[in-house]
């Protein structure tokens, strides 16, 4: 099974349709699929539900599907860097799934490794908790959360093999391992690609059983979100 494809579109092709649940790896602009969410802009679906931490900034990662009104829904953590993105929840233009980042991270931890839903302390007491199952153990309450399943999930890795083991880059890792484990197709992007076997077995952080297609970006851009500097003396 060949699971690299020449470029971000056509990883894509084919699997990206209307009214799909995306998962979207990355942590601000740190561990974004950059070329695959520009793929994914370019295809012109619409009606997606987002699970990503965040939405990027406006005009780069997944802020530029939110300029093109790809995306109806977010379920994510943090909205702070993203004016587009406040500007349209507030209009009501946009549905928002707020979830606590640790909860968050679980929950598409738990779908990948087939678990529906679980319980836990964060939310007990807020309009987190809303609507959703209270039950006690060992004196304490705590709130059932359902865990998330991706129609496609798009990642970034700094390197794989052939056959589709990944190994992150430092913080980089952040949301990636989960979201790869969360989707029912799984497209990876990569900056160094390795025949299969030139990894070292403790390397590997995603086994390639979760990835599904691989598209090489061997140079990103990498933008900083928030580029802080010591004045100079």
């Amino acid at each position: 099974m060949n699971k690299v494809y020449p470029d971000a579109a056509s990883a894509l092709a084919g699997l990206v349709q209307d009214g799909q649940t995306i998962a979207v790896g990355g942590f601000g602009l740190c561990g974004i699929p950059e070329a695959l969410i520009g793929a994914l802009r370019d295809s012109g679906v619409t009606g997606l539900t987002a699970i990503s931490n965040n939405a990027g900034v406006d005009g780069f990662g997944l802020g530029q599907l939110l300029t093109t009104r790809q995306i109806k829904k977010m379920i994510s953590s943090y909205v702070g860097e993203n004016k587009e993105f406040e500007r349209q929840y507030l209009a009501g233009e946009l549905e928002l799934e707020f979830t606590p980042q640790g909860t968050l991270a679980e929950k598409l931890r738990a779908g990948g490794a087939g678990i529906p839903a679980f319980f836990t302390k964060t939310g007990v007491g807020t309009i987190v908790a809303e609507g959703k199952e209270i039950r006690e153990f060992d004196g304490h309450q705590y709130v059932m959360e359902r865990s998330l399943v991706a129609d496609v999930s798009l990642v970034k890795a700094w390197k794989a093999d052939k056959a589709g083991n990944l190994v992150y880059r430092k913080t980089a890792r952040n949301f990636n391992p989960n979201v790869a484990m969360a989707g029912k197709v799984t497209v990876v992007e990569v900056e160094v690609l390795v025949e299969t076997g030139e990894l070292d077995p403790d390397e590997v952080h995603t086994p390639g059983i979760f990835v599904h297609r691989i598209v090489v970006n061997a140079q990103p851009e990498k933008r900083i979100e928030q580029r802080t500097t010591r004045p100079t003396k």
